[in-house]
C-alpha cells in the first residue's frame, strides 16, 4: 500500500451529565444475578446530555450511539498491561523493529506511539484519509459516535495525519479501535491494531541503487492539495519490495521459519487478538478481557519471546436461546442488535447467528430468528439466570428497536 496520509487529539471515569438536573450516572457494572434493565443498553443521550470521557465533555446529539458496554472498555489499554498477551505481541514487535531497523546516529528508526486517545474527530478518521463523505464506511451501523463530529476510532490510521504532519517518517502505532461488528469467538466490538508507516524520499529510496540518481520519484504529472503526481513504475517497485521484506522479517521474527510531500513510503496494519490467538492458542476473544488469574498467570514470563501455549479453563457447558421478531419498517441493523445483546448480555454472550429470514407473503413484513449462545468464562451458567438476561433483551429489543416480539 502507499502511504498517503493524522491528528492528536488511561483509566477512564465515565459518567452522564444531564444538563437540566446535574445528576451525573455512574459507571455501571452488570451482575448476572440482576435482572438487566433495558435503559442499560446505551449511554447515547438526546441533545443536552453531555458525556465526560477521559477527561474531556462532549455533547451529546442524533449521531451519538456509545454503549455502556464499550464504554467501559475505554481506557482499559490491554497492550499496556505488562504480561498481558496483546501487551507481549506489542513488545515482540517493538523489540524487532528497534533492533532490525537503526537510525544515523545508533538510535531506533521507528518511533513508536502507543497512548493517544481513542476519541478522535471524524476528520481524522475519514477525511484525513480520503475517505468519501458518502462511503459507506463511514456508516453509524458500523462505528462508535460520540457524536455528529467526534467517534472512537475504527483504526489507529486515525493518527496517521497528525504523526506525518509533525515530521515523522517512520512510527508504530498502536492502541484499541472500536468497530460495531458479529458475535462469535472471533469478533469484539474493541479489538487492538499496530500499525507501521515508513517514508523514503528520493535519496533514501535510490542511494543503493546502480545509476539510481536518475531515476525519480514520481511521473511527469499534476500535483493536487490532497494528491501526489503519480508514482514512478521504479518508486513503487521499490516501495513494495521493502514492504514486503519489512513484513517478511516480522513474522519470521514472531512465528519463525514456520501526507508525504515529497516522499512516498508503504503502510500496514496488524490486529494484535488475531495474532496473540494463533502464537498462543487462545480459543475466544473474550479471553484477553479476562480478569481471571488461572489466564494471566500463563502469559508472566521472563523472557518475552518465550513460547506460551494457553491451557484452556474449563470449559463450562452453553445455554442457548433463540429470539425472533418482526423488523420495523426502517431503520433497523444487525449491528443494532448485536450490540444491544452484548450491552445486555455482556461476556456472558458467546455467539449470536441469525438462522432463519422469513418474509411474510401477504403483509410483506421479515422476521428475523437469532440463536444466542450464552456460556460463562468461568463457572456454569443456570437456565434460570440466563432466562433473566434473556427476557431483558427480548425486552430492549422491543423498546428501543422497535421489532415486534414473536416470544
Amino acid at each position: 500500500m502507499i502511504c498517503s496520509t493524522l491528528r492528536r487529539v488511561g483509566h477512564v471515569h465515565i459518567y452522564l451529565v444531564r444538563k437540566a438536573s446535574g445528576v451525573s450516572k455512574g459507571h455501571h457494572q452488570q451482575t448476572v444475578g440482576s435482572r438487566p434493565d433495558a435503559s442499560e443498553f446505551a449511554a447515547r443521550g438526546a441533545s443536552g446530555n453531555v458525556l465526560e470521557l477521559l477527561g474531556k465533555s462532549y455533547p451529546q446529539d442524533n449521531y451519538s450511539n456509545l454503549s455502556r458496554k464499550v464504554l467501559s472498555r475505554v481506557g482499559r489499554n490491554l497492550h499496556n498491561q505488562q504480561y498481558h498477551p496483546l501487551w507481549l505481541i506489542k513488545e515482540r514487535v517493538k523489540e524487532h523493529f528497534y533492533q532490525q531497523y537503526v537510525g544515523r546516529f545508533g538510535t531506533p528508526l521507528f518511533s513508536v506511539y502507543d497512548d493517544l486517545s481513542p476519541v478522535v474527530t471524524t476528520w481524522q478518521n475519514f477525511d484525513s484519509l480520503l475517505i468519501p463523505a458518502d462511503h459507506p464506511s463511514r456508516k453509524k451501523g458500523d462505528n462508535y459516535y460520540v457524536n455528529g463530529t467526534h467517534m472512537l476510532r475504527a483504526h489507529t490510521s486515525a493518527h496517521q495525519w497528525d504523526l506525518l504532519h509533525a515530521g515523522l517518517d517512520a512510527f508504530l502505532v498502536v492502541g484499541d479501535v472500536y468497530r460495531r461488528d458479529q458475535i462469535d469467538s472471533q469478533h469484539y466490538p474493541v479489538f487492538h491494531q499496530l500499525e507501521g508507516v515508513r517514508l523514503f524520499s528520493k535519496h533514501e529510496l535510490f542511494t543503493s541503487i546502480k545509476d539510481g540518481e536518475s531515476l525519480q520519484l514520481f511521473e511527469q504529472s499534476s500535483r493536487s492539495a490532497y494528491k501526489q503526481e503519480t508514482h514512478t513504475m521504479e518508486a513503487t517497485k521499490l516501495v513494495e519490495f521493502d514492504l514486503k521484506q519489512t513484513l517478511t522479517r516480522l513474522v519470521t521474527h514472531l512465528f519463525g521459519d514456520a501526507g508525504a510531500q515529497d516522499q512516498i513510503g508503504w503502510a500496514f496494519g496488524l490486529g494484535l487478538e488475531r495474532l496473540a490467538m494463533i502464537l498462543y492458542d487462545i480459543p475466544d476473544i473474550r479471553l484477553f478481557w479476562s480478569e481471571d488469574e488461572r489466564f494471566l498467570k500463563q502469559f508472566r514470563v521472563s523472557d518475552i519471546n518465550q513460547k506460551v501455549k494457553f491451557q484452556p479453563l474449563s470449559k463450562y457447558p452453553a445455554v442457548i436461546n433463540d429470539i425472533s421478531f418482526w423488523l420495523p419498517s426502517e431503520n433497523y441493523t444487525e449491528n443494532d442488535f448485536y450490540d444491544l445483546v452484548r450491552t445486555i448480555g455482556g461476556d456472558l454472550v458467546e455467539k449470536v447467528e441469525l438462522i432463519d429470514k422469513f418474509e411474510h407473503p401477504k403483509t410483506h413484513k421479515t422476521s428475523h430468528c437469532y440463536r444466542i449462545t450464552y456460556r460463562h468464562m468461568e463457572r456454569t451458567l443456570s437456565q434460570r439466570e440466563v432466562r433473566r438476561v434473556h427476557q431483558a433483551v427480548q425486552e430492549a429489543a422491543v423498546q428501543l428497536l422497535g421489532v415486534e416480539g414473536r416470544f
